[in-house]
């Protein structure tokens, strides 16, 4: 095969190859180790006036459309607020009567009710959020997880940098930075990082034999293709071998949590998505996402969000309350984040629905040196549109940047040339939300 034909070869391919060919030779799955290759954090900087820069990202993804009327961005006397009564907090707002749990953590949250994109659909929607570009069929661009783990570098040396929990695997993409920056993508949170572990049928002595034999084949492979796409690769079985008998492994059983804690959480994969989030970050990991679905409330609104509501209420509020606990908030950003939200306009022949609403919705933002029991920004009298400091999904991108003291206007050249940032292109190239940190 030449380079060049080498190069033009599909990623995935490549990367189904080296799962195929490990899977059959090793006894060992090296699927997750993919995206964990040590990144240099070549461009990560100091925070400007002081501010110790936060180490890690938690995104809690509400996929679907969350209604930004029924939780976060209340109407009270408005016909548009339908039978969802707000409740105090302990910060400077009121939430929806369905969040009382979070309300107890009001004072740690900043709560963003101008957000507005320019996406209606939940793919496009989703795309952006994860991305701050807009979709094409030529080019498949870095999630944010991918950003930060290229931006500012891995913590923790044999765990992965990015790490997704329930969520659309397409979320967790490193796009064109390649296989080393993807998110490695767990199902559920209670099942661990599956085919970590020597298979029982290879005994250790043979192991070893195997990767030598591997090691002397792949020699010459190396030395006639070399080119960026089998250098990402060459280091993949000694990530796998470190990752296997690494005693930070344990990190991703969150069956090692007490019964009390894990009850706090909730039983539901989102819920126990936060505990293992906070358990991964507590042993390095930069970025974790963990994906609450079924926001996408056409039909029976008010009944679908509070059900919804209720996970979220859970797993977030225990996810804060531990995190402080553990002395890890202020180095922590944790994000509360949907594609778009929901019409004011309640569909009665839908038995009372909302329908998608990209033109404003909430946000929210806690820990990393963000002041907390405030808003930023407001919608109009009916939360149609942003009334005051509307933000973008790519300000929000660039403001989780800004708090990990990144440069989210760094150009970033995909393999073709073309110039990237993670704050999205020259046209809409998102601004950090300053005012909002200590």
């Amino acid at each position: 095969m030449k380079n060049n034909e080498f190069n033009k070869a599909d990623e995935l391919g490549r990367r189904q190859f080296m799962i195929n060919a490990a899977r059959s030779y090793l006894g060992v799955t090296v699927a997750p180790m993919l995206g964990a290759t040590l990144a240099t954090p070549a461009f990560a900087q100091s925070v400007k006036g002081g501010r110790k820069a936060a180490e890690h990202v938690i995104f809690l993804n509400m996929a679907g459309g969350m209604s930004h009327l029924d939780t976060f961005d209340l109407k009270p006397g408005r016909d548009v607020q339908g039978p969802v009564e707000g409740i105090s907090t302990a910060g400077d707002f009121q939430l929806s009567q369905y969040l009382p749990k979070t309300a107890e953590v009001a004072d740690k949250m900043c709560v963003i009710n101008s957000m507005t994109s320019t996406q209606g659909a939940h793919e496009q929607g989703q795309y952006m959020l994860h991305s701050s570009y807009s979709q094409r069929g030529t080019i498949t661009h870095p999630s944010i997880g991918s950003w930060v783990v290229r931006l500012k570098g891995r913590k923790n040396e044999t765990l992965p940098g990015f790490v997704s929990v329930g969520g659309n695997p397409k979320n967790a993409s490193s796009g064109f930075m390649g296989a080393e920056f993807a998110g490695v993508p767990l199902g559920r949170a209670n099942e661990g990082l599956k085919d970590s572990k020597r298979a029982h049928s290879v005994s250790a002595e043979d192991f070893d034999k195997r990767l030598a034999i591997a090691d002397a084949l792949n020699k010459k492979f190396h030395e006639k293709y070399n080119v960026p796409q089998v250098k990402a690769y060459e280091s993949l079985y000694d990530e796998a071998v470190k990752l296997m008998n690494s005693a930070d492994l344990k990190a991703f059983d969150i069956n090692q949590e007490p019964g009390n804690t894990r009850a706090k959480y909730g039983t539901d994969n989102f819920g126990q998505g936060c505990l293992l989030a906070r358990r991964l970050v507590e042993s390095g990991v930069r970025f974790v996402e963990v994906t609450l679905g079924g926001w996408d409330t056409h039909y029976d609104n008010f009944t679908a969000v509070e059900a919804r509501a209720a996970v979220l209420d859970r797993g977030y509020s225990a996810l804060m309350k531990d995190l402080e606990a553990k002395g890890l908030l202020d180095s922590t950003i944790v994000v509360i984040a949907t594609e778009f939200g929901r019409s004011p306009n309640i569909v009665a022949e839908h038995n009372s629905g909302r329908d998608h609403h990209p033109a404003c919705f909430s946000a929210v933002i806690s820990g990393g040196g963000v002041q907390g029991g405030i808003k930023y920004g407001k919608s109009d009298k009916n939360g149609n549109r942003p009334d005051e400091n509307p933000v973008t999904l790519q300000d929000l991108n660039a403001t989780i940047g800004y708090a990990l003291g990144l440069d989210h206007s760094q150009v970033i050249y995909s393999p073709s040339g073309r110039p990237f940032r993670l704050g999205g292109a020259d046209k809409d190239l998102g601004t950090p939300i300053t005012s909002i940190f200590s």
